[in-house]
């Protein structure tokens, strides 16, 4: 079953969903890599081109990046929830193979990825022209990258309202930088 995302509409008329969660742990064991591919049909690993295996989990979509080291680097989830489950059952399938982790992994979350609507109409090109660290080529992309030093967040604008907001590390994050963002749109003029 697909997981499905929370939308939730703020006070300023700002609808917003995570859409992807980035995480990442260490198991603090040692991971044999062909051993699990070898054993597990899930995974895809080359050596060769890529010093990590990638397991993908159907239920929540998820895939993961595991290292020899242990090292663990987990993305697709929507919420905090999946990504526990998402490690818990790559736990399990390394149980498969003999390893067994005594550990309760520390989730470090790298970046949140969220979508959602402003509820307003934007002009890209006043925009850019208006907002310091704005990147706009219609040409190349529809939309507009607009980095917000002071939250840490970067959006793509798009001129129906639509916005992706990425580089917050929490939920509050996100929507607090969305806030901002919508105060900033209505001062352009």
């Amino acid at each position: 079953m697909a997981q499905k995302a929370k939308t939730e509409t703020n006070e300023n008329g700002v609808r917003v969903e995570v859409v992807n969660i980035v995480v990442s742990t260490s198991l603090e064991h040692d991971i044999p890599l062909e051993k699990m591919a070898a054993t597990l049909s899930n995974t895809e690993y080359n050596p060769e081109q890529f010093p990590g295996l990638v397991i993908r989990i159907k239920d929540p979509k998820t895939s993961a990046l595991i290292f020899s080291s242990g090292k663990v680097v987990c993305t697709g989830a929507r919420s905090m929830d999946k990504v526990d489950e998402s490690l818990k059952k790559i736990i399990e399938s390394l149980e498969k193979i003999g390893i067994k982790i005594k550990i309760k992994p520390k989730i470090i979350v790298q970046n949140i990825v969220a979508s959602g609507s402003i509820g307003m109409d934007l002009n890209l090109n006043t925009l850019a022209m208006k907002l310091d660290n704005t990147e706009y080529e219609p040409e190349q992309f529809p939309g507009l990258v607009y980095k917000l030093m002071e939250a840490k967040a970067t959006f793509l604008l798009f001129s129906n309202g639509k916005v992706v907001c990425t580089g917050t590390k929490s939920e509050e994050q996100a929507h607090a930088a969305l806030d901002k963002l919508v105060v900033i749109l209505k001062n352009v003029k």
